[in-house]
């Protein structure tokens, strides 16, 4: 059974360390854009990797496939290098 969680706990998960890990889309689009429902998150930084050329270039150096549910590591670095941490 699912709970709510307690305000404490969320704060702390505001604190926690941003860590290069592989990370679900659904999961780093919701880092970045928090206050809007997954698909429209998702479809946002679909468009922000779109909209610059240089990331867009290096993903795809890198083999990303815009198909694939999840980003490497290595997909999450370049991600934080041009658009920041979430």
């Amino acid at each position: 059974m699912k709970t709510e969680k307690s305000m404490n706990e969320m704060k702390d998960e505001d604190l926690r360390p941003f860590h290069l890990r592989t990370y679900s889309k659904e999961e780093l689009a919701m880092l970045y854009n928090p206050a809007t429902p997954v698909t429209n998150a998702i479809g946002t930084l679909a468009k922000w990797i779109r909209g610059n050329k240089a990331l867009a270039a290096e993903l795809a150096a890198v083999g990303y496939n815009r198909y694939r549910r999840s980003f490497t590591p290595l997909e999450v670095s370049l991600l934080v290098k041009y658009l920041g941490e979430p």
